[in-house]
């Protein structure tokens, strides 16, 4: 799999020199080098990393003689967190090597709203005590506590969290929350593509007030009889842990909204931002400079707001209050009986704008109130709020930081080359190999949320399997088959003929 993959990558198997026999004599030279060293081997290449990168950080934990947990961060990852880490989360669902420890990532949104990786872990086990552990080590390393740190509903991770970050907020993760509804609710209700679309709406709608949610999500539940189901009241007790209106008083709290978000930052994205055009939506110059202004995804943001603004948004003047000029703006939504009024303050000479819906604090850019406004009064171009200069600066130590990552000082000097150490050289660790063994590698684990013990079966073994499973019987044709009354071949032809005559 690995030369096949190296092939595709190169364009073709002609221009890959080693044969599929050597990357298997390489798995094996693998094997034979490390045996049971993984753990001691591990441990004093990232001793080594602390002894000579600047600013690494590295912690490690204990059980006796068998290594529990381990904690790493790197300069570049300091540097992201003290940038970008008052909104973070981590994600302990991620399967890994033969031992099943737990691989834990801490993320964070940059300026892009591409993930970074502000630390990572592994660890034995999920209890408590092991989470505990882990964000010590963390607080060791960066000091200070976020501000709202997102999580699935792990009680151990509640409580850990609750234990050594007194003062952060948590967010349960409405990806994990939404994926139980379907075990939560009938099949009738699931397929039910208004109630779906309906609920989805009330719960990921950023502008909504509290009191406002609190009346739909009544409405909703006597609508489709769930007022008595168990688990919608259990999460509406928990609603502010979970609906983003109880966490708009947070700054970029609404760019994190799972603990499984994917995202890549690179050179090309940022160039690729620079040089797109965009087809206007509005006739407005406020957009047009926001396309000049904005990356291609925050532009898409803003654009979104500019058109709702232009079309959807209606306001009224209120007065001076304070200097600022006070107007009430109200969102038109045709499909919703609610209309919501939000207070917008405006000093247009002065280039400074406020709205009660926070939108700006927790999502990073306007909102369809504020534009209202501001094109009501003339402005032309969006306000500044970023220091420039605070950013090429972290830009340049950015760049800095990974050019002196590339010339790992692990990989120099080599003048010997045995198989033992060209197998280092290719893991990146540390040589000469430990002949000591003072950490062992942990016994096997199964940790809970990790996967299946066994390897992932392929599409052709689930076929396989299912096509032994009992069939239910299909009332178009009366055989166990693997179609319903819906797709029968026997009913649609029998329909089909009847449709002819």
């Amino acid at each position: 799999m690995a030369h096949k993959l190296r092939a595709s990558l190169r364009g073709g198997y002609d221009f890959v020199k080693p044969k599929v026999v050597d990357y298997k004599n390489l798995r094996r030279d693998i094997n034979r080098v490390i045996g049971y060293k993984d753990a001691q081997m591990i441990l004093n290449t990232m001793n080594d990393h602390r002894a000579h990168y600047p600013n690494y950080s590295f912690e490690f934990n204990c059980q006796d003689d068998v290594l529990d947990s381990m904690f790493w961060a790197d300069e570049m990852k300091k540097a992201y967190y003290a940038k970008f880490g008052d909104v973070i989360t981590f994600d302990a669902t991620f399967r890994t090597n033969k031992y099943r420890m737990v691989f834990v990532q801490f993320t964070a949104i940059d300026h892009q709203k591409k993930l970074v990786t502000i630390g990572a872990r592994l660890l034995s086990n999920k209890s408590i005590e092991s989470y505990s552990w882990l964000l010590k080590a963390f607080l060791k390393t960066h000091v200070k506590e976020p501000t709202l740190v997102l999580i699935d509903q792990d009680v151990a991770i509640k409580q850990a969290i609750e234990n050594v970050f007194p003062n952060s907020k948590h967010q349960l993760c409405m990806w994990h929350i939404m994926k139980k509804l379907k075990n939560k609710i009938s099949n009738d209700l699931f397929t039910n593509t208004d109630f779906r679309e309906r609920f989805s709406k009330l719960v990921w709608d950023i502008n909504m007030k509290p009191d406002v949610f609190e009346v739909k999500w009544g409405l909703l539940m006597k609508e489709f009889n769930l007022e008595k189901t168990r688990w919608f009241k259990d999460m509406f007790t928990k609603r502010d842990s979970w609906i983003p209106e109880y966490f708009n008083d947070i700054p970029i709290c609404g760019l994190m909204k799972t603990t499984s978000r994917k995202g890549i930052l690179n050179e090309s994205l940022i160039k690729a931002s620079k040089k797109a055009s965009y087809k206007m939506q509005t006739p407005r110059e406020i957009e047009l400079q926001a396309s000049k202004v904005y990356t291609r995804t925050l532009f898409f943001k803003v654009q979104k707001e500019i058109y709702k603004a232009s079309f959807f948004c209606t306001y009224s003047y209120v007065g001076i209050e304070d200097g600022w000029e006070v107007y009430i703006v109200q969102y038109n939504n045709s499909k919703s009986k609610f209309k919501n009024e939000f207070k917008v303050e405006i000093k247009a000479e002065e280039k400074e704008i406020n709205c009660c819906c926070e939108h700006f604090k927790c999502m990073g850019v306007l909102c369809r109130h504020a534009f209202t406004i501001m094109m009501r009064c003339g402005v032309k171009e969006i306000p500044e709020r970023d220091d420039k200069k605070k950013l090429a600066l972290f830009v340049e130590k950015q760049q800095m930081l990974l050019k002196e990552f590339e010339s790992d000082y692990t990989c120099a000097g080599l003048k010997s080359k045995t198989d033992g150490e060209v197998v280092c050289k290719v893991m990146g660790v540390s040589i000469p190999i430990p002949k000591e063994i003072n950490i062992h590698v942990p016994q096997v684990q199964s940790n809970k949320g990790s996967g299946i013990m066994n390897r992932i079966p392929s599409a052709g073994e689930v076929a396989y399997e299912n096509s032994k499973k009992e069939h239910r019987m299909c009332p178009g044709c009366g055989k166990r088959v693997p179609h319903n009354l819906r797709t029968c071949p026997v009913r649609i032809t029998a329909a089909q003929s009847t449709k002819d005559i």
